[in-house]
């Protein structure tokens, strides 16, 4: 069961990924700075490990999808942005085997992943769309570390789960996914 609980962020990230559309997330409510938990292995979810990532700030992320492989070229649709937490750092390291960036097949980010869902993790994820060349942006973010992810489709092949780790403090970051 706990596995199960452990890995549904990225899961729910996926599929709002692959659901195409996708207005922008503006930012959320004011709430308090996150200072990372020390404690040694509890992945709860806990709304109060995510309350970091309500807070308006002014962290920037400006992105694009650079993905290359067989298949032509790829593209994507939706980016998520999920707030790292024990729990979500748990969920990324058993979906992508990696709490700092990965690319692998949907199929086997989907294989990992339980049919539940957390409906709490949604209130704390921000999506926005790609355009035509697969740049992205986020902002108004707090301090703190992130999960950016999306999916890369190519024209011809096997559709590809991108994950990366960034992390905002005050001004603009430029991150490439491939």
């Amino acid at each position: 069961m706990k596995r199960m609980i452990l890995i549904a962020l990225a899961a729910s990230a996926l599929a709002a990924c692959e659901s195409g559309g996708g207005a922008s997330v503006g930012p959320a409510p004011s709430g308090p700075a996150y200072t990372p938990p020390s404690s040694g292995g509890n992945e709860a979810f806990r709304d109060s490990d995510f309350a970091w990532s309500t807070g308006a700030g002014s962290g920037a992320i400006n992105g694009v999808l650079a993905f290359s492989g067989p298949g032509g070229k790829y593209t994507c649709s939706d980016v998520i942005l999920a707030p790292e937490t024990p729990w979500s750092r748990a969920r990324m390291h058993i979906l992508y085997l990696s709490t700092t960036q990965a690319a692998m097949p949907v199929d086997d980010v989907k294989g990992r992943t339980p049919p539940e869902h957390s409906a709490d993790y949604q209130r704390y994820a921000r999506k926005t769309s790609c355009d035509a060349n697969g740049a992205f942006s986020f902002s108004g973010l707090p301090n703190g570390a992130w999960y950016v992810i999306t999916v890369a489709t190519p024209a011809n092949g096997t559709r590809m789960a991108v994950m990366r780790r960034v992390t905002t403090n005050g001004g603009t970051i430029h991150v490439t996914l491939h």
